[in-house]
């Protein structure tokens, strides 16, 4: 069983924390660049302050939460609950959080939500993306290929929702 987990809005001074988040994200691909670690940290804040911005104004009604297990912070669930649609904008967990069951119990929060709402969620991921065969084994189907990004879904019946475990009762909780 995964660890206790809750969800709480960003603030201002999780914006280190948010950043570390990211820049886990993309270790393996800065392993076989050779630039020094400065260069590659200098690269990263760029592209997490470019990242963030284009989240905050492309998605601006959505729900950005911390995921905190057992009272620290531990990643993020960057949420859009459209008429249409739930579109998961990014999940990420720091990398002592990954493989315990916690990514799957928040997208089990997410897909019983979505069930009751009748609605699909939807979630862009990259093509090499490690997390692929999580989502894929939770019954995301691809929706359309988009180069480089897939696009997936997921929809109510599709697949058995995944127990939300000992997380919140519902996404809004934090």
């Amino acid at each position: 069983m995964a660890a206790a987990w809750t969800l709480r809005p960003i603030r201002p001074e999780d914006q280190e924390f948010l950043y570390r988040v990211y820049a886990s994200t993309r270790q393996e691909e800065l392993a076989v660049v050779a630039w020094s670690d400065a260069e590659k940290d200098a690269f990263l804040r760029a592209q997490f302050v470019a990242q963030h911005r284009h989240y905050l104004e492309n998605y601006p009604s959505s729900v950005f939460d911390v995921v905190m297990v057992d009272g620290e912070p531990a990643g993020r669930l960057y949420l859009a609950r459209w008429p249409e649609e739930l579109r998961i904008v990014d999940i990420a967990l720091l990398p002592e959080y990954r493989g315990r069951g916690i990514g799957s119990e928040l997208l089990g929060n997410v897909f019983t939500e979505a069930a009751g709402k009748g609605l699909p969620v939807r979630i862009h991921v990259e093509r090499q993306s490690p997390a692929r065969r999580l989502y894929e084994r939770l019954g995301f189907r691809l929706a359309a290929d988009r180069g480089v990004y897939l696009f997936l879904e997921w929809q109510p019946g599709q697949a058995e929702v995944a127990a939300p475990g000992s997380g919140p009762a519902s996404p809004e909780a934090s």
